[in-house]
């Protein structure tokens, strides 16, 4: 039961509740920070930017790890199914210069360190047809 006392008045309002707010510092000078995938360096050469979906694709380096493209990705030791110099071509491009690569073995999420665009002049052997 309420002591008459230390009842409110229902006419009472609490005042708004100041939240704390921290220092900012502000700098003369300011410096603007812009954030780019390459330290804001331009590319020596625009490799990446010809990539598309099905362009064909040539492995550099094989990745020590393979994630698979599947709904349900699942990540796998590469025990020797991608080497280097396996062609692919690209089916998708993912955030992060991450690409699904279709190889003969499968379709893989890897790494734009890992391959580079396949020239029309350097197909597999550089042998003519014949």
């Amino acid at each position: 039961m309420l002591q008459p006392s230390l009842a409110v008045p229902s006419s009472f309002v609490s005042p708004p509740q100041q939240v704390p707010t921290f220092p900012v510092r502000r700098r003369p000078g300011g410096v603007a920070v812009r954030c780019a995938p390459n330290g804001g360096v331009a590319p020596a050469d625009d490799t990446k930017l010809k990539l598309k979906v099905g362009s064909p694709i040539v492995i550099l380096e094989a990745p020590v790890m393979l994630k698979t493209a599947a709904s349900v990705p699942s990540l796998r030791h590469n025990g020797g199914q991608v080497k280097p110099g396996d062609v692919g071509r690209i089916m998708a491009r993912k955030p992060k210069d991450v690409w699904a690569v279709r190889l003969a073995v499968g379709t893989y999420l890897l790494d734009g360190k890992f391959f580079r665009p396949l020239d029309a002049g350097e197909e597999d052997d550089g042998s003519p047809d014949e």
